[in-house]
């Protein structure tokens, strides 16, 4: 039956490895092939484990490889699910996740592009899209913005994120509390005993890269390396901050004199 969702038997991760074609790359010099994880003109990421975390500071392209890699899975790069299209970006400047998709090759056993690729700041529009979907084909709305922010971040990762498929996840703390930070945590507990999602996620908070049996990268000026949560200049600002906060802002606050 034509769009029927067709599932399999193989445990996550589905995506196994990406692997950059030099060849594809028109200019080493501009943007994104000057990121850091450009820097030897190579780049091979293998998966591993069914939940994979990319950190590094802002700028190092974590939200850019995960566009290309919504990309390589059939997603819109603006998000949402597969064949969907919530945001018109047709004249947009910088294409730079398509740019890098072009230039890879995905290594799949089996593929599967069912599931979804969630981008913190374009979620209103996809929230939006989802509504405006739902009403015109005669159905009840999701109405995911009718909730306080994370509240409807929740609703929406509990109601999209239990099926069989691939979850690209874009800072989904963005807009979470601590304790909501906990609920997805848990949340990705369950993806991953399930064994049929395979989560590929960028983040900045401490919680979300402690997720147990999940594998952690950081991207630096080095590169794109694996790490330990412990390891990671968000962990150990966050640690250095609990354990003296009125020494940590003095220092960190300092400005010399003029």
């Amino acid at each position: 039956m034509a769009g029927r969702r067709q599932l399999t038997r193989l445990k996550a991760p589905y995506l196994k490895r990406i692997l950059l074609e030099p060849s594809r790359v028109a200019d080493w010099e501009k943007y994104p092939w000057n990121l850091p994880i450009f820097r030897d003109r190579e780049f091979e990421f293998e998966f591993t484990s069914a939940i994979t975390i990319i950190v590094g500071e802002n700028g190092t392209g974590k939200s850019t490889l995960l566009e290309a890699i919504g990309a390589l899975a059939g997603y819109d790069e603006a998000g949402g699910g597969k064949g969907y299209m919530p945001v018109e970006h047709s004249g947009a400047i910088d294409r730079s996740g398509g740019a890098i998709a072009n230039a890879l090759r995905a290594h799949w056993l089996p593929k599967v592009t069912a599931g979804w690729f969630f981008r913190a700041e374009s979620f209103y529009s996809v929230a939006r899209y989802l509504d405006r979907s739902a009403l015109e084909a005669g159905a009840a709305p999701p109405d995911f913005l009718s909730w306080s922010h994370g509240e409807g971040f929740i609703r929406f990762f509990e109601e999209r994120c239990s099926r069989q498929g691939i979850y690209i996840l874009d800072e989904p703390e963005s807009a979470l509390s601590p304790t909501r930070q906990i609920e997805l945590l848990k949340l990705l507990q369950r993806m991953d005993r399930s064994g049929i999602a395979q989560v590929i996620m960028a983040t900045h908070s401490p919680l979300l890269m402690a997720c147990p049996n999940a594998r952690l990268f950081r991207v630096s000026r080095f590169g794109l390396d694996p790490t330990d949560f412990q390891d990671t200049d968000h962990f150990r600002m966050m640690r250095d901050f609990c354990s003296d906060p009125a020494a940590f802002l003095a220092e960190a606050l300092y400005e010399d004199e003029p």
